[in-house]
């Protein structure tokens, strides 16, 4: 594969994508990104020279910009997304234009141009909730239970039917909550981070008791490679950290690194639908793969927190425009 065009590519995980393939290949990249709120320049501002990197400001639903930044490509990374399930229940328009409209003009892109390899970035949104026990597996049925997820769930359906009716090399990947640098600082670790940071105090929803799966985000990204490369079509992946935990037991291990007590932690209405738990089985991946986390949550969080620390220059405008819902609340 000589050139890949990454759609989203200016996002939390595409932009930890797109430095890890520069890094690590030789492949020519392009990325296609709106640079809507959590499309950060900034993030990738390190490589925006790099001669094997080209950036294309546009939004994946207009076919136009998608059909000319395929050309020439053998390979699509689809990230781009709508992705805050808070934002999704406020308004979901946003989320279908995006998220099922911009998929079908990346797919029909791609097919026309004929790429090889066709990698859809969903999430574990889509299988629903579950209770104490089990785990998803790629053939739980699909439930989903926010717009957000409702969305990707479509998206992920458009994408099987593109292999069924014209056979294309699509595979879909389902990753569990991601976390690291550059995540925008409305999701749960980032906003606890720089929140405390900042002397201000932790928002949890509900008793804090829901779980989810947390994966390193290079542990993601390196699935992701494994999928793209040796991945069959038509298929779905799981990819898991194996780090299951209740969200109040993140908070307090973020307050134990930042040296903080549970005083900073303010108590805030649950949200709508919340979804009780996360699981995922990724045998599937790691038995065709050979993939699995390296990154074990604590040392991943531990990392998080450092990275905030040290890049205060880059949230600090971000919070500027994190509204007063977001301030008070996280997601997933």
């Amino acid at each position: 594969m000589k050139q890949l065009l990454i759609t989203g590519g200016c996002g939390f995980i595409g932009s930890n994508f797109v430095r890890l393939m520069l890094e690590t290949t030789d492949v020519h990249l392009v990325n296609v990104d709106a640079l809507t709120y959590a499309g950060n320049p900034e993030n990738l501002k390190a490589v925006e020279t790099h001669p094997r990197y080209r950036f294309i400001q546009g939004r994946v639903e207009d076919a136009a910009t998608i059909r000319e930044a395929v050309k020439g490509c053998q390979g699509v990374v689809h990230f781009a997304a709508e992705s805050h399930v808070d934002r999704s229940i406020k308004d979901s328009r946003p989320f279908l234009m995006t998220n099922i409209l911009g998929t079908q003009a990346v797919l029909d892109a791609a097919r026309s141009e004929g790429v090889e390899r066709f990698v859809h970035v969903s999430t574990d949104e889509v299988y629903g909730t579950l209770g104490d026990d089990d785990a998803f597996t790629e053939n739980t049925p699909i439930q989903p239970n926010s717009p957000y997820s409702a969305s990707k769930a479509g998206a992920d359906l458009l994408v099987r039917s593109y292999f069924e009716t014209y056979n294309m090399p699509v595979m879909t990947v389902r990753p569990s909550n991601n976390y690291g640098p550059y995540q925008y600082p409305e999701k749960l670790i980032p906003l606890m981070v720089t929140n405390l940071l900042d002397g201000g105090r932790v928002p949890v929803y509900g008793d804090g008791r829901n779980i989810r799966d947390w994966l390193y985000v290079e542990d993601n990204c390196r699935a992701i490679v494994a999928v793209l490369e040796r991945g069959r079509a038509g298929e779905s992946y799981n990819i898991g950290g194996q780090g299951e935990r209740r969200n109040i037991e993140v908070v307090r291990k973020v307050l134990s690194i930042m040296g903080l007590g549970e005083e900073r932690i303010d108590f805030v209405p649950d949200r709508p639908g919340h979804d009780y738990r996360y699981a995922l089985d990724i045998s599937k991946i790691r038995r065709e793969l050979g993939w699995g986390p390296a990154i074990d949550f604590d040392t991943g969080l531990e990392r998080t927190v450092a990275w905030y620390r040290e890049h205060r220059p880059w949230w600090e405008p971000l919070k500027l425009r994190v509204g007063d819902a977001q301030k008070g609340a996280w997601t997933k």
